[in-house]
């Protein structure tokens, strides 16, 4: 009865109001906290609305997606998750296709390192920082200077898809979550409340660096008081 483990999770009971691409971002934002997210397969059709499949690069990632997204509320509906069958079409078609991405991915990876080693030696280069940003946490931390701690967090160099569901998705795990707020005008930064100090803390720390998308590292501080 029970399906074996695999990358790829099979999501169904989705709000099949929202927009494909939304809806893929969004996924993309939820999951990506949990492993490398390799695909989001989200088909508008009849037959697959409100399902989708996100695909892990690790076996580890996706049960350990499973295990604390189950049930998880997005966009109002719990979400339903297990294991792909091994025989799901839509996979087994795609999986042709992945070893080419990946190795395009690489290469597109390998190019922007080389551009990034040799803008190194102009001043606030992002992209060398973001290369070395992504291999270690502790080095984000140091590079965002920041504010005597505060329950409220400054977020900034969010992408333009931002919205306020994606970041209270992110968000709202943590315990002492309260609001997110946006600023009219601005897509690039957010304020996400607390009910103190030390639970904004604990999120700023799980999440500094975090990347909504993969271009787009986010910077958390305390907000000014």
């Amino acid at each position: 009865m029970d399906i074996r483990p695999n990358h790829t999770l099979y999501i169904n009971n989705v709000n099949d109001k929202i927009k494909k691409e939304e809806l893929k971002r969004s996924l993309y934002a939820l999951f990506s906290q949990f492993g490398h997210v390799v695909d989001i397969v989200a088909l508008k059709t009849m037959k697959m609305r409100g399902q989708a499949f996100v695909i892990f690069k690790e076996l580890g990632s996706s049960t350990n997606a499973l295990r604390q997204l189950q049930g998880f509320p997005f966009y109002g509906k719990p979400m339903r998750i297990q294991y792909a069958k091994t025989d799901s079409d839509v996979i087994s078609k795609m999986r042709g296709t992945f070893a080419d991405k990946e190795k395009r991915k690489e290469k597109k990876k390998s190019k922007l390192l080389e551009q990034s080693a040799n803008a190194a030696k102009k001043p606030n280069q992002g992209a060398n920082q973001s290369s070395a940003n992504a291999q270690s946490g502790s080095s984000q931390n140091q590079q965002v200077p920041d504010n005597p701690p505060n329950y409220i967090l400054f977020l900034n160099n969010l992408p333009e898809e931002t919205n306020e569901m994606m970041l209270s998705m992110l968000f709202n795990q943590f315990p002492g979550f309260k609001e997110v707020r946006l600023v009219p005008g601005r897509h690039d930064i957010a304020f996400v409340e607390f009910e103190n100090e030390g639970q904004a803390g604990a999120a700023r720390d799980a999440l500094q660096g975090f990347k909504i998308t993969p271009s787009h590292a986010m910077k958390i501080t305390y907000a000014k008081k």
